[in-house]
């Protein structure tokens, strides 16, 4: 059975308005990548939406362009309440991966360690370099990612090609090579089937959805347990509750995840002062 949305999302969202990193002045760095046209930009401003309790557009998003709609590397805070002050997690949004051209996977690789400053335009034809004004030679641990999210539309998941495939994995590699967490969400399931776009409460009870979502698991090897189903807001002039609790539910991973991962960078460090 499918569980109470109502309830689930009320405990979720008090938990994000909660959130706190264990280290003081530390905040958790979300990047997010995948195809173009994925959704990325649109789960940032769904986010927003969800955290101030109406439809709240802060990124700029493009539904109709067949190429990537983010050109240059930003960090997106966002504010509580209060506007003086923030909640303790950031995303980047970045351009989206395509089998020629996009976002070169070096880039990403550079963004994972902190090295892209904000305002660094992607090139689809040359890679950053050490030379660039927006390479950033010493990074803080607050420039640096702390969880790595791939974002896939629900309807391309068979269909994507083997570059675009291969080039999530190399990123999954590098991310795993320096111990940072990966998660993904699957956007766009109202459009796969008509049980789902009915009733959102039905998108774990769909075989075709948990079997879109298995596959994406065996072609990249993130486990089921650390993959998301979603729906952005796009078209709504209202928040709804139901999409609300999904984009919740993911949230509370990310930033769950990106905490852990932060602590035991933190423990890593402390015990190798100790025996320094």
């Amino acid at each position: 059975m499918f569980p109470s949305l109502s309830r689930d999302k009320q405990s979720a969202l008090q938990f994000v308005k909660n959130f706190k990193p264990h280290v003081e002045g530390q905040q958790i760095r979300i990047l997010l990548h995948g195809p173009v046209g994925a959704g990325k930009s649109s789960f940032i401003n769904s986010v927003q939406s969800v955290l101030h309790g109406r439809i709240y557009t802060q990124v700029l998003a493009d539904n109709t362009s067949g190429s990537s709609f983010t050109k240059k590397y930003t960090t997106y805070k966002i504010p509580k309440e209060d506007p003086q002050s923030f909640y303790p997690f950031v995303f980047n949004d970045i351009m989206g991966l395509e089998p020629i051209k996009g976002v070169h996977v070096d880039d990403i690789n550079l963004a994972l360690k902190g090295r892209v400053m904000d305002g660094y335009r992607f090139n689809p034809e040359s890679k950053m370099s050490e030379k660039d004004p927006f390479y950033n030679s010493s990074p803080a641990d607050n420039d640096k990612v702390h969880v790595l999210v791939c974002v896939i539309p629900a309807s391309t998941v068979s269909q994507m090609d083997d570059k675009t495939v291969q080039k999530i994995r190399d990123i999954r590699m590098e991310a795993s090579a320096l111990d940072i967490p990966q998660v993904a969400i699957v956007t766009k399931i109202d459009e796969i089937c008509p049980e789902i776009t009915d009733n959102l409460q039905n998108v774990y009870k769909v075989k075709y959805m948990k079997e879109k979502m298995e596959q994406f698991s065996a072609e990249v090897g993130i486990p089921m347990t650390s993959i998301f189903p979603v729906k952005n807001y796009h078209e709504e002039i209202d928040i709804n509750s139901d999409i609300d609790s999904l984009i919740l539910s993911a949230l509370k991973h990310i930033i769950t995840t990106g905490g852990d991962h932060v602590n035991f960078k933190k423990t890593q460090s402390e015990c190798s002062g100790t025996w320094a």
